[in-house]
């Protein structure tokens, strides 16, 4: 019996499944904590006016920064389609696949690390100033 090449297994396929559904999970998660991040600027100011709290001084990057986490989210879903289309592609050919380190997922990465590092900047500001 011949040796089962790795393009034929099923669980190829199945790994590159998870690995778009990942992707995807990612995307959505983007999407949505940008939305959170525009919005927080307008519920500190919505509870300052309800709760009698004292109002706080909320920045004009929140709509920006948010704006760009969404848009982020949905080019991360474009390119992890596109993706996922030409990898199965290559495996229903044969092609060998060259593994190389995912160029999508440090630029993903440096980026979130980037706007973390500028929130904490922003929240380390807001507490030094009160």
């Amino acid at each position: 019996m011949p040796p089962e090449s790795p393009h034929s297994d099923p669980r190829t396929y199945f790994a590159e499944e998870r690995t778009f559904l990942a992707w995807i999970r990612t995307g959505i998660a983007l999407m949505g904590f940008g939305f959170v991040v525009a919005r927080f600027g307008l519920f500190l100011r919505e509870l300052a006016s309800i709760r009698n709290f004292p109002q706080f001084q909320t920045s004009s990057l929140t709509v920006p920064l948010g704006t760009a986490l969404l848009v982020a989210g949905v080019l991360v879903n474009i390119f992890s389609s596109v993706r996922h289309v030409r990898v199965v592609r290559a495996l229903n050919s044969g092609a060998p696949l060259v593994t190389k380190p995912s160029t999508m997922a440090i630029i993903v990465s440096l980026a979130l690390a980037a706007a973390g590092l500028t929130m904490a900047v922003y929240l380390g500001k807001e507490l030094v100033t009160k």
